[in-house]
Order: C-alpha cells, then structure tokens, then sequence
C-alpha cells in the first residue's frame, strides 16, 4: 500500500473502500456544488507570510474550545451516518479523537447511538442536536444527552429544510439504502467494507429507532425523517434549548453577520461558521469567505469556529489566523474513518497536526495562541 501522506491520499483510499453511495454522501455537495469547492478553493487564496531567522524551538499548538483543553484547535465535526463509512465508525471516530486529544462530536444522525458510545469511550463527547417537530423526542435526546455525561450540546440551525443532493438522489440513497443492480454490484466489489459491516448489530439510526414514537424499525424510520426537520425553527426555540440542556452550548450554521449578532445575544457559548459543507444553500459563501466579517461582528462576545472546506492543517492555521478560535472537520475524518477506520481518523489528525506545527514555525511561530493576521500577505485574507 503507498504511503498515506495527505488527506488527500487517505480519501482516495476511502473512495476505493467505502461503498459509492456512502462515499458520495460524504463527498458531495447541494445541487451545482459550487459552495462545496468554494470552501476549498477560497482557501487556496490565502497566502501566508515565510519568515527566517527567528527562534522556532519549543512550539505548541495547545488551546482551549469552550473551556476545554484541546492539544490543537480542532474538533471533529457532527457527520450523518459516520457508522456507514466503517463498521462502528462513530465509536473508532470517538476514540481517535480522545487518542489525539481533541473533541468529537456525536451526531443525531449517528448510526451508533448516544448511549453506545457513552459506554465505548472513556472521554466526554459533544452531542449534536438537529431540532424535530416531534418536540417531546427532541426533549428525551437532550436528556440523554446529559445522562451519557456530554460535555457541550451543538445546536445545528441550517438545516431546517434539506439541500437537494443530486449524488445521493441518483444512488438511491434512502433509509433503508434501495438495493438497486448497481448498488449491490457496488457493495460486491467492497468485501472488506460488507465483512465489517455483517460483524456489527449497528446498522441503522441508533439515536433514532427505538426511541421516537412510531419507529421501530429502517422501513418507518424513512418515512419519519422525511417529515420531522422542523422548519419553523426559530431563536425562541434556541433559548428554550438552551434553558432544557443548561450546559455549554455551541451555534452551528452561521454564515452572515446579521445571524451572528442574534447568535451573540443568544447567550450560546460559542458558534461555528458554517454552510454545512457546502450541502445546503448550494451558491453561498464560502464558510472562511464570511469568517472575518462574522467574528468583527461578534467582537469577542462569544468563541467563533468554522467548518467547511479545510483539507490540510494549513487551512485550520489560516481560519485561526482569522479569527477562528477552532475548526472543525468532518470529511478529513471521514476519509480516514473509510479508509482505516479508528487508525485512519488518527492519521488524519496526526496528517493535520505536523502540517500546522510546520507552518506556524515557518511562518516564525512558536504557539497558536500569538498566530494571528499577521501571518497572512496583506491583501490575500
């Protein structure tokens, strides 16, 4: 096997592993995906500044998200269906990230449930909450939550309403998947994928079935879904999140200033700039795009992240030269998760991680917590 360098080598690796439409529900975007390579693409743009001759001995990334200690300022993102890209995914996500020493972020979306990898880990999670007209169950997720000892709720605002994906629409992807000619020809040509996937009881939405009224099972789960992301969310019911879960809360999804301001005066602990990758309002800003505007908004009121489009530790340096004071990354693990599973989501970390470390020392840094503008070429954020 060659050498895993980059996550770009580590996604490769996953394209061949992972099933066609549980890579592309990974790798895709809304409609043109014109968003979803503007989250990459823009940070191309961004030049940093090369210095010499300065002491680069004794460096650190050390930091902290919401309070916590984190050994860089990176979390693993909230990623749907993470248990489909390797058997147990969430579970190994989970434990590469405390391995590492950074965050990971439980989705409601998870095939591993809440209580599953609770009881799989030794180190406090996120939890990721999407909000559902069927309000009691939203009230039992929470409580859950706080059972299992999460440490920090993060609130998901951008999904009210699902992007079209086209990749997903032409694969079949549903819940349950359609086993169409092509799907099972797929998942013929991906044996290691399907022999951990029979090794395994988690196979479908473990936050899900079981707990909310009416599904028991993958064929009334799809109906469920499909009627249940409220879209008349709204800041009323961020503050009555905020006061059922009375604990750290993170806003994820904003992406202009004016939202950032009622995210401010929410009295949320943090929120994470965000287009979901690219998967919502296809035609959007790019998330590092709208970064510095967002975080001037703020004015220090509340810890800005961002997500989307970061591929290298280079990205996360920038957002944090701009005013990021973390970054998340879903599809960086993902690759790593589909392509090694637990080993390859800590290879993805270890991947970012030098490429920060070099970077910040060439750019004649020696801790994160000095990098700021000044390590871009003027002109170039």
């Amino acid at each position: 096997m060659a050498q895993l360098l980059t996550i770009e080598d580590l996604r490769l690796q996953a394209k061949r592993r992972v099933p066609r439409m549980f890579y592309d529900y990974a790798d895709s975007g809304a409609w043109t995906e014109s968003t979803y390579r503007a989250n990459e693409a823009d940070f191309a743009g961004i030049k940093l500044r090369q210095r010499v001759a300065v002491d680069m001995t004794n460096r650190t990334l050390a930091s902290t998200m919401i309070g916590e200690p984190v050994s860089m300022p990176v979390a693993l993102a909230p990623t749907g269906i993470a248990g489909m890209q390797h058997a147990d995914g969430e579970i190994l996500a989970a434990r590469a990230a405390a391995r590492a020493g950074v965050p990971f972020t439980l989705s409601t979306m998870s095939v591993c449930s809440i209580e599953d990898v609770a009881e799989n880990t030794d180190k406090p999670f996120w939890f990721q909450l999407y909000v559902m007209r069927d309000r009691v169950f939203i009230e039992r997720l929470i409580d859950r939550a706080k059972t299992a000892g999460c440490s920090a709720l993060m609130l998901t605002l951008d999904l009210q309403i699902l992007g079209q994906r086209h990749k997903d629409i032409r694969n079949g992807l549903s819940a349950p998947p359609k086993p169409t000619i092509a799907n099972l020809i797929n998942l013929a040509l991906k044996p290691r994928w399907c022999m951990g996937m029979l090794g395994t009881k988690r196979r479908s939405f473990g936050n899900i079935v079981g707990h909310a009224t009416g599904v028991g099972d993958m064929t009334s789960l799809s109906a469920w879904t499909a009627e249940q992301f409220d879209p008349t969310l709204s800041w009323d019911d961020v503050k009555w999140i905020k006061d059922r879960w009375g604990g750290k809360l993170i806003l994820k999804g904003i992406l202009d200033a004016e939202d950032a301001e009622l995210a401010a005066q929410s009295g949320a602990d943090a929120l994470i700039v965000s287009n979901h990758g690219g998967r919502q309002l296809d035609g959007a800003v790019s998330s590092i795009a709208a970064l510095p505007g967002i975080v001037e908004q703020v004015g220090g009121r509340m810890e800005v992240w961002m997500d989307g489009g970061v591929r290298s530790g280079q990205d996360v340096l920038k957002a944090v030269a701009l005013g990021a004071r973390g970054v998340l990354i879903g599809r960086p693990f993902l690759y790593g998760l589909g392509a090694m599973g637990e080993d390859g989501v800590k290879l993805a970390l270890d991947i970012i991680r030098k490429e920060m470390d070099i970077t910040m020392a060439l750019c004649g840094k020696r801790d994160i917590q000095d990098v700021d503008a000044n390590i871009l070429v003027k002109g170039k954020a």
